[in-house]
């Protein structure tokens, strides 16, 4: 090898090196110039979480549930979205998640309730065939879009937050409410880890 040709071998070296460390999880850097511009356009490396409130459920999520912290910055990032998209809070919809599959998005119940947030197929069937049929219920961004739909939808054929998450679990006769008050507890868990952070 010629000395003239180890900069060159050095530079490429120290490239890789840095394209591999921008993919671990442990390095953040500070402002997208931080690292190499080629590895931020390279396919296979994972999108940059949108805010902190993302961020900080995401580690929490994928901590509580022992899931891989890219997978659920995924389906936090897809609530977020749908949350949005059908003028629901995000924080109700990762609650309805976490009682609901535990942010497994292959989990299906005895009743045929399946993927992230337990959607029986046989009752939205005209929903479903707009996302390409009932295999569209075990991709996680599927599943959470149109479970984001049917839970507005119940919120706003029943007229209230409490009654639209019984209608949703099927016990919308519970006077109890159990269930609403269980996913309405969760969410106020996941609002307090996002308040706890901000005041860190």
């Amino acid at each position: 090898m010629h000395h003239r040709s180890q900069p060159v071998v050095f530079a490429v070296a120290t490239a890789a090196l840095m394209c591999a460390l921008a993919a671990d999880d442990a390095y953040a850097p500070e402002s997208p110039d931080a690292a190499l511009g080629a590895c931020a356009a390279q396919p296979g490396f994972a999108a940059e979480t949108p805010d902190r409130s993302q961020a900080v459920l995401s580690r929490y999520l994928s901590r509580r549930f022992l899931i891989a912290n890219e997978a659920t910055q995924r389906m936090v990032g897809a609530a977020y979205d749908a949350a949005r998209d059908v003028g629901l809070d995000p924080l109700l919809l990762l609650a309805v998640i976490s009682v609901e599959s535990r942010f497994n998005p292959i989990a299906e119940s005895v009743m045929g309730a399946r993927g992230l947030m337990q959607i029986i197929p046989k009752y939205h069937q005209a929903k479903l065939v707009g996302l390409g049929g009932e295999a569209a219920l075990w991709d996680p961004e599927a599943n959470i879009r149109l479970g984001a739909l049917i839970l507005q939808e119940y919120v706003s054929r029943t007229g209230t937050l409490e009654a639209g998450l019984q209608y949703y679990n099927g016990a919308f006769w519970d006077g109890r409410a159990l269930y609403a008050q269980k996913v309405l507890a969760e969410r106020a868990r996941l609002m307090d880890v996002v308040r706890e952070d901000a005041g860190a």
